[in-house]
């Protein structure tokens, strides 16, 4: 009696070790799902607000003058980052590049001073261009503005398009998930069926009878989120150590979001699996319990 009890224990040891590590696969799965998602809003973030918008500044306007309209432009809402590049710096800066300085050929500095912002994510787009330009035309101390409306409708078409790609396969591979860890749990409950109908024939309430096998998909729910996490992060650091830029993408907010949401996956999966497969059997009556 007492090896029957052992290896009982021993077997449902066993299941709870293998629904710990298959449910942590899956949350692992999950986990990366998440990951993409908000590394490809951070990317889409990224690339609009590295677009340049270029101000070409009247050759008459100062340098003073110059930052005193760089810093009034600052505090308009779609600017995040604006530099004031000088005739004298241009040049410097083209010489530089061409190895030669081009005003001693032709007696004067033939660069004028512009103007070089990145706009706010929000706004770099094709509509907000259009206005943006027109508003900063109206200042008399800026002759011209120019920018690539032709690689922003390209970029923003792309980000769309992968963003819709990502959101599809995010949503199946959600259901996937899902679906795989209430089979696992199913299975883990299907071994003990006939101990679910003893106690039922016994007088126990449903509840008395489903509340040990939410508590242990509970535990094992926050087990394989701990496990999965524990995977990820090794991931993570691998990525970063082979890329330290990865962290101009992902910040520790997106890594705690992640982190949140594979526990949160974890112990709710888990546990609706476990209460919705125990109140299947409690309703089945003894006979059919045999055709499973």
């Amino acid at each position: 009696m007492r090896r029957k009890s052992r290896n009982a224990s021993g077997h449902r040891g066993l299941q709870v070790v293998t629904l710990c590590i298959s449910t942590s696969m899956v949350l692992v799965l999950l986990g990366l799902v998440v990951f993409s998602v908000l590394t490809a809003h951070n990317l889409s973030k990224y690339f609009r607000e590295n677009f340049m918008v270029t101000a070409v500044v009247n050759d008459t306007l100062t340098v003073n003058d110059g930052h005193l309209l760089v810093r009034d432009i600052y505090h308009r809402p779609y600017a995040k980052q604006i530099d004031y590049i000088s005739k004298e710096q241009a040049n410097r800066e083209q010489s530089k590049a061409l190895g030669s300085d081009p005003s001693e050929f032709i007696g004067f500095n033939p660069f004028p001073a512009t103007i070089e912002m990145q706009l706010k994510a929000d706004y770099a787009n094709k509509d907000s261009l259009k206005w943006i330009s027109k508003e900063l035309k109206a200042n008399p101390a800026i002759t011209d503005v120019d920018y690539q409306v032709d690689l922003m409708d390209k970029v923003n078409s792309n980000l769309r398009k992968f963003s819709l790609i990502l959101l599809v396969l995010a949503l199946l591979l959600t259901f996937i998930s899902f679906a795989l860890i209430n089979n696992t749990v199913r299975l883990g409950i299907y071994s003990r069926r006939f101990l679910i109908h003893t106690m039922k024939l016994v007088g126990a309430s449903w509840g008395f009878i489903r509340w040990p096998f939410v508590r242990r998909a509970l535990i094992v729910g926050v087990v394989a989120a701990f496990l999965a996490c524990c995977f990820l992060s090794v991931g993570f650091y691998g990525l970063y150590v082979q890329n330290p830029g990865i962290l101009t993408l992902v910040s520790w907010v997106e890594l705690a979001i992640v982190g949140v949401a594979v526990f949160v996956f974890g112990i709710v999966i888990t546990t609706l699996s476990s209460y919705l497969s125990v109140g299947k059997f409690l309703r089945m009556r003894a006979g059919d319990l045999y055709k499973i």
